[in-house]
């Protein structure tokens, strides 16, 4: 089993690059693969990007490919995404998510889920 813990959400100003972080526990990290989703508010939850186990591979939802950039430490347990040139339609709670099946874009295919950090952006 794993646990998620996601961090570095908070209020922030459009055009700035926060990056959230989401530590896990478990000693199998490395072998998920990790997913960010987000969902804001009177929206489905979707997909914004994942990353293999490797981290070598990753893929990104179009609403976010070439700002948002997903990367892992698996010496620290730990999953990153870093959001360059933010956007007020960014604002919303940002999931982190594992699986053992690959990179799926559906909430549906993920096993574990982290609490959720809210981003807000701001103009």
């Amino acid at each position: 089993q794993v646990q998620l813990v996601e961090s570095g959400g908070g209020l922030v100003q459009a055009g700035t690059s926060p990056r959230l972080s989401c530590l896990a526990s478990g000693r199998t990290f490395s072998t998920y693969y990790m997913g960010w989703f987000r969902q804001a508010p009177g929206k489905e939850r979707e997909f914004v990007g994942g990353i293999s186990p490797s981290g070598y591979r990753t893929s990104y939802a179009e609403s976010v490919k070439g700002r948002f950039t997903i990367s892992r430490d698996n010496a620290k347990n730990t999953v990153y995404l870093q959001m360059n040139s933010l956007k007020l339609e960014d604002t919303a709670v940002y999931y982190c998510a594992a699986t053992t099946k690959g990179i799926y874009y559906s909430y549906a295919s993920y096993d574990y889920w982290g609490q959720g950090t809210q981003v807000t952006v701001s103009s």
